[in-house]
């Protein structure tokens, strides 16, 4: 299992992706479509039309990871929107995506934002 805890961001493309792209593909696409940096500490995650499978792209000191899930039986629950070109996700939310669960989650417990204590 990818080490979530790696990486600073975690970023989907908002749009159906060819899942025959390569990695030199993908970051081309994190560059010049999202405008990012595929250098920096973040995965970039990739999903095709389907929803049945995903690329996830990390750069790690001196070269590419590329993760590949192809699930055998159900989908992802995948947000596609026109309007955006990328969504940032909490790890949390990247979990329960991967798990097969949508990303909100209304019953789950919400962060706690707050750090005093009386």
């Amino acid at each position: 299992m990818i080490d979530v805890k790696m990486s600073e961001k975690i970023f989907l493309s908002c749009s159906p992706c060819d899942m025959r792209k390569s990695i030199d593909s993908l970051a081309a696409i994190v560059q010049l479509q999202f405008g990012m940096d595929p250098f920096n500490n973040s995965l970039y995650v990739f999903c095709n039309k389907r929803c049945d499978k995903c690329k996830i792209l990390r750069w790690a000191n001196n070269g590419w990871w590329l993760y590949y899930r192809k699930l055998s039986k159900g989908v992802f629950r995948w947000k596609f929107n026109q309007e955006k070109q990328v969504l940032e996700v909490s790890e949390r939310q990247f979990r329960w995506l991967l798990d097969g669960m949508s990303m909100d989650q209304p019953t789950a417990h919400k962060p706690v934002k707050q750090r005093i204590f009386l």
